[in-house]
């Protein structure tokens, strides 16, 4: 079988001196405008906490910081988990890549708890928002000569897709929309961690204006545990995402996924940087 661009994209080889340090390769597969596409950073930097042999449990939070854009090549991934406890796990989590010069440069720094889970009482007070099935939602087509990363996804936007008009008309900041990656494949954690950044920035919406953005700083909380994943399978995923406070040059985005079934798998909040 054909490897899925994804797990190409998160492929890491395990260094044979030191516990924790990967080598990996950005992908031309994931690539955005003027770098690789921030959630399978964040899914990379993920992987290597999941893959580090000392690993306790499965991922409960994930916070990524972008302090500078990825370069088309190799980087490095040192994960460290820094304190390990009866049921929990903290890390930390550099991404490095060599400049010109081949001295490594900070690319991103984050931080991970993963736990070993407990079935007690449980409720959700963020139930599924009511929306027709994906079978009866368009898939979104941007075309061609576009960002990469956009065709390992299919979206069918329910509510607030991309304004077809930049004409500063814009009065919210919400998007439902199904997805899934593209081609189907099972969800994982590190999956997951990269769809929880799926959606276009929130003051594109808010203000139909394609003003520069970049992500500052994404985290990502994750509300099942591996078996709860496998049954959702390849499935679609149905998200939600909204802005909360747009000034001074940034803001905030809140998203949530849930399962055809109706169970909410992850909720992540980011911190934007936009230019005027």
């Amino acid at each position: 079988m054909t490897t899925h661009p994804l797990d190409r994209a998160l492929a890491l080889a395990h260094s044979d001196i030191r516990a924790g340090l990967f080598t990996g390769a950005t992908s031309a597969d994931y690539w955005n405008m003027v770098g690789p596409f921030g959630g399978t950073t964040a899914a990379a930097m993920l992987q290597s906490v999941l893959k580090h042999p000392d690993l306790l449990g499965a991922p409960v939070a994930l916070t990524v910081n972008y302090a500078a854009a990825l370069e088309a090549g190799a980087f490095e991934l040192l994960a460290v988990p820094v304190r390990t406890n009866r049921s929990t796990q903290h890390w930390t989590i550099q991404m490095s890549q060599a400049d010109a010069e081949g001295r490594p440069q900070v690319a991103s720094t984050g931080t991970a708890v993963t736990a070993l889970r407990r079935e007690t009482w449980g409720a959700s007070d963020l139930p599924m928002p009511e929306v027709p099935p994906p079978s009866e939602v368009e898939r979104l087509s941007i075309g061609p000569g576009k960002v990469a990363w956009l065709d390992r996804y299919e979206m069918r936007p329910i509510s607030g897709t991309i304004p077809t008009h930049w004409d500063g008309s814009g009065d919210h900041s919400e998007t439902r929309m199904w997805l899934r990656d593209a081609p189907a494949r099972p969800l994982d954690f590190a999956a997951l961690a990269a769809l929880c950044d799926c959606f276009y920035p929130r003051v594109w919406l808010r203000r139909a204006k394609p003003v520069p953005i970049g992500t500052v700083s994404i985290t990502t909380y994750f509300h099942v545990d591996a078996a709860q994943l496998a049954g959702v399978g390849d499935g679609y995923l149905l998200g939600r995402a909204t802005g909360q406070q747009f000034s001074n040059g940034y803001f905030d985005q809140a998203a949530q996924l849930w399962s055809e079934a109706g169970a909410l798998l992850a909720t992540s909040n980011q911190i934007v940087y936009f230019k005027e």
